[in-house]
């Protein structure tokens, strides 16, 4: 025993260290729940009010305040004021800092310097989030949660909330309907924006909605959905007679609106509310280009109904998720008209910065600069951007053509029956499961 009492001083130690570096790469999770955590809450706790104080983040002490630290507390000198810790909490991605902001600061203050407390306390990264006038909410990630996504388990869940990536703050990234009604996805070829499509369209499929596919590719994308599609159309031609149907529709829900006196389609009662209906847009450019001048009318009069729709449908229940890979006013007539009913903005890796500006310029102009360094080697990522000028690096957990296919199919029957969308019902292909090999051996025949 006395022999082996050398090694096992030794080797445990190894082991352990060996561990722990393999958890620190395979298993982050586990290795900044075990390590980086209890590191960083102390370093923060130890630092705070210095860190605070060389990134300008402190202010004067009222008169009050410094009259009682002369009086009764005997120093002459007061020191600067940080903002006030309200609540610490440790998560298995990072660590959440609620802090009350002293008269003098703001939050735009706090995230002009949530690069130097990033540095400062040794995370990867600080998102600065206002909860309540006064009050903010330092989410510090450990470690790069977009590297592997793993969607937490905890995520926000309504009627026509769908999850659909991760945010690098460690939180989900959700597309609420009644919240952001219309919204506009942009990516170049290889870029995630098709991975992000299956997983919104795979999430769609599990609620009581009504989804409507354009794909003027001749479906190659959308086609496969089919058993939860209430209607395709996959040349110019039909997304034209298709489009006129939604807005007789719309017109149709107006007036059951104003029959009952209401001006939300979730205000009706729900033995006559009609069915929500998401219409998805693959490629928009389609829409919008023309190979002959005969051809104009057409175009003129789909974009038209397309921003009928996206100016009037969110109260009747119709919402637009609009993609493509190359946006911009050289498109043609009512382009920029389009863009600006689409309040959602998700940009994936693009070709030129005239399309970042586009998706992402009108509503958060900082937000144009972190999707030029998107990395071609990191497929998924994309800068989520809203109408109130915040912005955040999302990625979309990675999902097969087949799984959303599996998902649509084992859910087709919510798809709705919707009477004026029935000529554009797409044939569902027969399951392929059903064609595998029979296990009956054929008995040959015999005089």
């Amino acid at each position: 025993m006395t022999d082996l009492s050398p090694l096992l001083e030794i080797g445990v130690p190894l082991a352990g260290a060996g561990g722990l570096g393999y958890a620190k790469v395979r298993a982050p999770r586990v290795f900044w729940s075990l390590v980086g955590l209890p590191v960083t809450w102390g370093r923060f706790t130890v630092t705070y009010r210095s860190t605070m104080d060389v990134c300008g983040l402190t202010v004067q002490p009222s008169r009050l305040r410094a009259f009682m630290v002369r009086t009764v507390g005997r120093r002459p000198d007061v020191l600067p004021v940080p903002p006030k810790v309200r609540r610490v909490r440790g998560r298995s991605t990072g660590l959440v800092v609620t802090l009350r902001l002293p008269a003098g600061l703001e939050p735009a203050d706090i995230a002009a310097a949530s690069g130097r407390l990033r540095h400062a306390w040794g995370v990867h990264s600080v998102n600065v989030v206002e909860t309540r006038p006064g009050f903010v909410e330092l989410r510090m990630t450990g470690y790069d949660v977009l590297a592997r996504v793993r969607m937490p388990r905890l995520r926000p869940s309504g009627r026509l909330v769908v999850p659909v990536a991760l945010r690098e703050d460690g939180s989900a990234f959700v597309r609420d309907y009644r919240k952001v009604p219309h919204a506009l996805t942009l990516g170049a070829n290889q870029s995630g924006k098709s991975m992000y499509q299956r997983n919104l369209i795979a999430g769609l499929a599990k609620l009581p909605v009504g989804l409507i596919g354009i794909d003027c590719k001749r479906g190659v994308e959308q086609g496969r959905f089919a058993p939860r599609l209430s209607a395709l159309a996959t040349t110019p031609d039909e997304a034209s007679s298709l489009l006129d149907v939604l807005v007789a529709e719309m017109e149709e829900r107006f007036g059951l609106l104003s029959a009952y006196q209401v001006s939300d389609l979730w205000d009706l009662p729900e033995r006559v509310r009609p069915v929500p209906l998401v219409v998805l847009v693959d490629e928009v450019a389609e829409l919008f280009l023309t190979a002959a001048k005969k051809d104009e009318e057409r175009r003129d009069r789909m974009v038209m109904q397309m921003i009928r729709l996206a100016q009037m449908s969110r109260a009747v229940g119709i919402y637009l998720e609009v993609c493509g890979q190359r946006f911009g006013s050289e498109l043609g007539r009512g382009a920029t008209m389009l863009r600006a009913q689409l309040t959602g903005r998700v940009v994936h890796r693009v070709n030129d910065k005239q399309t970042a500006e586009m998706g992402l310029g009108d509503i958060a102009p900082d937000a144009v600069s972190a999707v030029t360094l998107l990395a071609p080697d990191r497929p998924g990522v994309a800068v989520a951007g809203d109408s109130s000028g915040g912005w955040s690096r999302i990625r979309t957990p990675e999902m097969t053509p087949d799984e959303a296919v599996a998902i649509c199919r084992e859910y087709a029957h919510l798809t709705p029956a919707l009477p004026g969308l029935a000529p554009f019902r797409p044939a569902v292909p027969a399951d392929p499961a059903s064609h595998g090999p029979s296990l009956v051996k054929p008995v040959p025949a015999t005089d």
